[in-house]
């Protein structure tokens, strides 16, 4: 019972308009799923992905409006990677973040991978890191548009950065219940601090890593726009979903229990220094309610909030994406 590497990431955005502006013309993703927040129906959930929606290649975006801006910490998702082919796809990335004004930084090593930082509008602090063939979590399928070539697009999630004050009860959690392994480590860019551990699942490679941070000197993090607010682990599929459920059980982790998120199964529990973690299965994925080719054009919604389609509509506010 392995898990099988990273599932998505889940993020705050004040402005779904913008948001996809930016996840789709300028990073050139595709939107496969406009749906609602299953637990505030008045609020969209946006979901970007590769061109099949596959799991481990999906960003996805609550849209709260007027939300107040996150502050960097500890207990925190800091970075999110983005994996794209090579590092001649990095020097392509960084013309055109610099054309179309978003700031960015050098390419630099991280894990003895080439990457390139950036932050999107609401601050999310994101890396591009390049594969350049390397084994590990086979990539996602590139969502080819006009002026991205194939050879350029962003193929899938790389490794997050988890920053702690304490690592070893996060490392735990990792290693002995979620069946993470050490594999390296590398320095902080940040300045004179520990360096960065390196921790990986399954077939191992950057779609299947998360890196720890150590950063005793910063206060506490807070959640607000543009910061992370989970990140989800790849489950092959419901059987072992239920193995995953009884053994949070077993470690009496305190967790939510099974749920039903239609598009895939989930569980929810906090590792020690209070980082939201997910289990998530592979299946069904997001064709299951609509056409792999008309994906995300139309407002989504699982079978369970069907009935209430008028009710949400109402509520939400008009949404132009066009």
């Amino acid at each position: 019972m392995k898990l099988l590497g990273l599932h998505h990431v889940s993020i705050l955005t004040g402005k779904a308009e913008r948001n996809y502006e930016f996840y789709t013309k300028i990073l050139g993703m595709r939107l496969v799923k406009k749906t609602v927040n299953q637990d505030d129906t008045s609020s969209y959930h946006l979901f970007y992905a590769d061109a099949e929606g596959n799991p481990g290649t999906e960003v996805t975006f609550f849209d709260i409006p007027n939300l107040g801006s996150s502050y960097r910490g500890t207990s925190d998702i800091s970075t999110v990677s983005l994996r794209v082919p090579t590092t001649n796809s990095l020097l392509f990335w960084k013309e055109r973040l610099k054309q179309a004004g978003v700031q960015h930084d050098e390419i630099e090593k991280r894990a003895n991978r080439d990457t390139l930082a950036f932050k999107d509008f609401d601050g999310t602090r994101l890396i591009l890191v390049a594969d350049n063939g390397e084994e590990g979590v086979r990539p996602g399928v590139p969502w080819v548009g006009e002026d991205i070539p194939k050879e350029h697009a962003i193929i899938g999630l790389g490794p997050v950065t988890l920053t702690v004050g304490m690592a070893e009860p996060t490392i735990g959690v990792l290693t002995e219940v979620m069946g993470f392994q050490y594999v390296g480590s590398y320095p902080s860019l940040e300045g004179d601090f520990p360096e960065i551990l390196v921790y990986a699942t399954g077939e191992g490679g950057s779609g299947a890593e998360v890196h720890i941070e150590r950063r005793p000197d910063l206060p506490k993090a807070r959640l607000g726009r543009g910061g992370v607010h989970h990140v989800a682990f790849r489950v092959p599929n419901e059987e072992e979903y239920n193995q995953w459920a009884q053994r949070l059980k077993d470690y009496r982790l305190p967790n939510s229990g099974k749920v039903e998120r239609y598009y895939f199964k989930a569980l929810y529990f906090r590792e020690p220094n209070g980082i939201l973690f997910e289990l998530s299965t592979d299946e069904p994925g997001f064709a299951t309610d609509e056409p792999m080719e008309t994906m995300g054009q139309k407002l989504a919604l699982p079978p369970f909030l069907e009935p209430r389609r008028k009710e949400i509509e109402e509520k939400l506010r008009p949404l132009d994406l066009n």
